[in-house]
């Protein structure tokens, strides 16, 4: 059994080889379905119009070998890198900030311990580039700098594209355009986000989002390294890559279609708990097992289970959801 996965990262002790390789079996059969009908609609151009066909096959998963193309097109990163060419570099080689440097350097071997090619001892040691794109972004977006979290999304940017510059750019797009307000200092967006899903939950899930309110448990204890680390750590990697395929096309609702997805799935089991320890235990069991691990079935779920979810829905909600925030301030 191979103790390190394609990604770099090593499997726990408890790992079930024998059910995800019946897993993967049928995955494999999915995959080149899907590789030959993607490389049919690339045709070896490098651009894709934004259409119905296009967010199916998204839906149904872009193979590893296009992923970053298809990431850096439809997310704007491309349009961005093409019309700045040479910023990522100039960046680099500007004036900098101690404070910022300090604050990223301290997270170097804190991000994915897990991961061979991050370690000090692999070569490349991607810590290098990893170190590069968040100073460069830190120089880039002032407003934000650098946050706990952002090292972990810019190191599965650089696993996947194995490309400074692009990481870069596609780490623009999730924080500038596609996450609202995430990492700020106050980092409102995220808050207001957490608070999104507990009114989305009173509407789908009525009798978890009262069980929540009965022992008093706030969603940012169960549900906040979903939104900050977009589920890394928490799902399986291929699980995650395909979440992120919808999330550069289809925005930051995906984001509650995955976690409306998880709550409705397993209600019965959330709603054994019976007092406020037990409640966070059942929600880090949740991102486990053979259901998550499934990447294909469980990305289809996140388009049936929730039902619909309006941008519309989302906006409204997170209107009311930020204004009660600042109110309390």
């Amino acid at each position: 059994f191979c103790r390190v996965d394609p990604y770099g990262f090593e499997r726990p002790e408890d790992f079930d080889y024998a059910s995800y390789e019946a897993f993967f079996s049928r995955y494999l059969v999915v995959l080149t379905r899907r590789a030959i009908k993607w490389s049919k609609l690339l045709k070896g151009n490098n651009s894709i119009q934004k259409s119905l066909k296009v967010k199916r096959y998204i839906r149904k998963g872009i193979p590893n070998e296009h992923r970053a193309l298809v990431w850096m097109i439809v997310s704007g990163a491309q349009t961005n890198m093409e019309q700045n060419p040479g910023y990522y570099h100039r960046l680099l080689e500007g004036e900098k900030n101690a404070k910022l440097l300090e604050a990223i350097k301290t997270d170097m071997n804190r991000t994915f311990p897990d991961n061979v090619k991050f370690r000090k001892t692999a070569d490349p040691c991607l810590q290098h580039a990893l170190y590069n794109v968040l100073v460069a972004y830190g120089h880039h977006n002032k407003a934000v700098g650098y946050c706990q979290g952002m090292n972990f999304i810019a190191g599965y940017l650089i696993l996947i594209t194995k490309n400074e510059e692009e990481s870069f750019w596609l780490l623009d797009a999730l924080i500038g355009r596609i996450l609202p307000d995430y990492y700020s200092p106050a980092m409102l967006g995220l808050k207001t986000d957490q608070e999104v899903l507990g009114e989305l939950v009173k509407m789908k899930v009525p009798a978890v989002a009262e069980l929540m309110e009965r022992h008093g448990v706030m969603w940012t204890l169960v549900v906040s390294r979903w939104f900050i680390c977009l589920f890394i750590d928490i799902l399986p990697v291929e699980t995650v890559l395909r979440i992120w395929d919808c999330l550069f096309y289809e925005g930051s609702k995906i984001i509650f279609r995955v976690a409306l997805t998880l709550i409705k799935q397993n209600q019965a089991f959330i709603l054994e708990a019976t007092n406020f320890p037990d409640i966070c235990e059942k929600f880090k069991q949740i991102t486990k097992g053979t259901f998550v691990t499934e990447c294909h079935s469980f990305m289809q779920k996140i388009f049936t289970d929730p039902g619909s979810l309006s941008m519309a829905t989302i906006n409204k909600l997170r209107e009311t959801c930020r204004e009660k925030l600042l109110s309390q301030g």
